[in-house]
């Protein structure tokens, strides 16, 4: 069975996140003597041994001239799109066959997801699934999200999700987001949140690198990843997914 991580784990995620940068607490990816790419060399990303971690930081402002990022949906497949549209969206983006693209519903809060696994969604990234999320009440596209790990792509490594998140974080970190929406490198339960922003609609992109932590010498805390994820999500604080009405108990 498919795990699809769907919208309300990110809104504590993003209530979490919501007062800005937290310490580090010296949380730094483990990896072995594989190099990072030049992209996530650019971005900062931590050697090959592991090494203290620096304190979580926010990307600087955007320059005057600079445009908010717009976060409308994941390549063809646009926020508010029917499921019909969603999968004629993947047909183009990647010539996904009918009978390729799996159904899974979330029983508690009554949404419909189709999935797809992708190989080479991040080029050299190896296999991931795609997962399209769709409300309750408007049956329409609210989330896209995007799974890297052993489940999605049995050749997966540590070294290749540590990649992947970097290239990927140094990617957003160009891409004009709200300033003041945007962290990196944040511990949370059981991962790093490489980056999160927001456009000026309060969209948001989140990506996170979840895996085990160790102690290591001087209380340094290494993450082992297990898994890197990607969210695309059209409103995180208040997700169209069902929820008893007041008063009923």
């Amino acid at each position: 069975m498919r795990r699809i991580y769907l919208v309300p784990a990110l809104v504590g995620l993003l209530t979490s996140l919501a007062a800005g940068p937290l310490a580090a607490q010296g949380a730094v990816p483990k990896q072995k003597a594989a190099q990072a790419p030049k992209a996530a060399t650019a971005a900062g990303a931590a050697p090959a041994a592991a090494a203290p971690a620096a304190a979580a930081t926010e990307a600087p402002s955007a320059g005057a001239d600079d445009k908010t990022k717009a976060i409308d949906g994941f390549r063809s497949a646009k926020f508010g799109m029917s499921e019909a549209d969603v999968r004629a969206a993947m047909a183009r983006d990647f010539n996904a066959k009918p009978d390729a693209i799996k159904a899974q519903d979330n029983a508690s809060e009554l949404t419909h997801s189709i999935l797809l696994p992708v190989p080479e969604l991040l080029p050299n990234g190896g296999t991931a699934e795609l997962s399209y999320v769709f409300g309750y009440k408007s049956k329409s596209l609210i989330q896209v999200g995007a799974v890297w790990s052993k489940g999605t792509d049995a050749a997966m490594t540590p070294e290749k999700l540590f990649s992947n998140a970097n290239i990927l974080r140094a990617h957003f970190m160009g891409e004009g987001f709200k300033p003041d929406s945007i962290a990196m490198n944040m511990p949370v339960a059981g991962g790093i949140v490489m980056f999160r922003g927001s456009d000026a609609k309060d969209r948001s992109v989140i990506l996170l690198l979840q895996g085990t932590f160790e102690n290591k010498e001087n209380n340094q805390r290494v993450l082992t990843p297990t898994s890197l994820l990607l969210f695309y999500v059209a409103d995180a604080k208040s997700p169209d997914i069902f929820k008893l009405p007041p008063g009923q108990f």
